[in-house]
């Protein structure tokens, strides 16, 4: 694998800024409402992980807008969500969605919540509406959903080209498609059209686990809600931001893995404890990969 000069590793001392503490005159709005459509009769679970490791992460509240099994088993795993239209300051559109299978109806909600302009995060089976995005934007592609997206590009490149040499293909994404782009990988690297280059390296290889990447979403998509204001005025807070997600993430595997397997939810679960490292300790990334 390829790591091009000029990409900085993003640490704990940096990630640590990026972390919202709770005021004494908070209340669940101030601290950030984010919304989530994600999740589909076929894979009603990612809609569990992606709420569970948002609120985990420290929101005000999550409001759930997705099928009705889906909302089911959120409301049976996490009861203080919200079900239902109302105000958010951010959205986390497209985990467990597949564009083969998505309704003309989810479709049209999708492009709604787009429409709206507030800090967005894009996953799966929305990353191909990507052009109706027009507030701050984060996609999520793993390199085959990014090879899928540049189809019928000038430069289209396969998942294994984007496997091999993740980095000029995350900067290439962010400059086409005018989106910040969290790439997952062994190494996850993050470029912004700005030219932000940030990579996170401390993640188990036990994170290669279904629905892993669903948590992370949820985890940026918390990320995003509590920085609204934020990033009305300041997008280039979308990089360090989705880096900090990232490096959450990795921290919560080392911790629920302690060196052996690990599931999606044993991810979600120990969010709280890296942020609480994070936030008054710094977090121990544990051994990094050699590659």
């Amino acid at each position: 694998m390829v790591k091009p000069r000029g990409w900085l590793e993003w640490e704990a001392e940096q990630a640590r800024d990026w972390i919202s503490r709770p005021q004494a005159g908070d209340d669940k709005y101030s601290r950030g409402v984010l919304g989530v459509r994600t999740g589909s009769k076929d894979y009603p679970g990612a809609a569990v992980l992606g709420v569970d490791a948002a609120v985990r992460t420290g929101l005000g509240m999550v409001r759930y807008l997705g099928p009705r099994r889906a909302a089911t088993l959120v409301l049976q795993r996490r009861p203080e969500i919200v079900i239902g239209p109302g105000r958010v300051q951010a959205w986390l559109l497209g985990s467990g969605i597949t564009t083969t299978t998505r309704t003309d109806a989810v479709t049209t909600a999708l492009q709604h919540a787009l429409a709206e302009g507030l800090p967005t995060v894009i996953d799966a089976g929305a990353l191909d509406l990507v052009s109706r995005a027009i507030g701050p934007t984060v996609i999520t592609p793993h390199a085959g959903e990014l090879a899928a997206m540049l189809e019928g590009e000038a430069k289209p490149g396969s998942a294994s080209q984007i496997a091999a040499n993740p980095g000029e293909w995350a900067i290439r994404a962010a400059r086409l498609f005018d989106v910040t782009v969290l790439l997952k990988g062994a190494v996850t690297h993050v470029a912004s059209p700005a030219g932000a280059r940030l990579t996170v390296s401390t993640g188990p290889a036990w994170l290669a686990t279904a629905g892993s990447g669903d948590v992370l979403g949820g985890i940026l998509g918390a990320l995003l809600a509590t920085h609204s204001d934020q990033l009305e005025t300041d997008a280039a807070s979308l990089a360090p931001l989705a880096a900090t997600a990232a490096l959450l993430h990795a921290a919560a595997a080392n911790l629920a893995s302690a060196g052996g397997p690990i599931a999606a939810l044993d991810i979600a679960d120990a969010v709280p404890r890296a942020v609480a490292a994070l936030l008054d300790h710094g977090v121990d990334p544990g051994p990094r990969p050699t590659r």
